[in-house]
């Protein structure tokens, strides 16, 4: 956890510099990126909020993710981690939304393998997303892409 705890220090410390703020939608670290965040000295400066969409009925209802996209794609996907990063941006006024989603095990999920992790980013110029394939135990992918997800905010704050 420490190399988490270095990353969100400075995600942290980069987004208060610039005076940006972030919100976040976890599916699979349901909560473990936004908690990072919280438990850097700073956070509040930076932090607006974050929203754990485990289900799709919540990537729908409070997210906005279209439910066609998720009907044709699964939940487990590159268009969907986007969506939800903007959907968390825009329902939390922040500058920057940062989402994840993906197979932490023990089985695969909507036919993706074990490890497959999408990272979505949004800022004021559209989103984007990021494709992973980690390897370990449910507790070790989550942790990767936790990490995952603090690097891709990280260059989001530096850009």
């Amino acid at each position: 956890m420490t190399n988490l705890h270095h990353l969100a220090g400075e995600t942290v410390k980069s987004a208060v510099d610039r005076g940006l703020t972030v919100a976040t939608a976890e599916s699979l670290t349901a909560g473990m990126v936004s908690a990072m965040l919280a438990d850097t000295a700073g956070a509040s400066g930076m932090l607006q909020g974050g929203v754990v969409a485990y289900q799709n009925s919540v990537k729908v209802d409070v997210l906005g993710v279209s439910p066609e996209l998720l009907a044709a794609a699964g939940a487990v996907d590159g268009d969907v981690a986007a969506a939800m990063a903007a959907g968390a941006r825009n329902i939390l006024g922040s500058d920057i939304g940062v989402a994840t989603t993906g197979v932490a095990g023990p089985d695969e999920h909507d036919g993706k393998t074990v490890g497959t992790v999408y990272v979505g980013i949004a800022t004021a110029d559209g989103s984007a997303y990021f494709e992973y394939g980690f390897t370990g135990n449910r507790a070790e992918i989550r942790g990767q892409a936790c990490g995952a997800a603090l690097e891709r905010l990280l260059a989001a704050l530096s850009s």
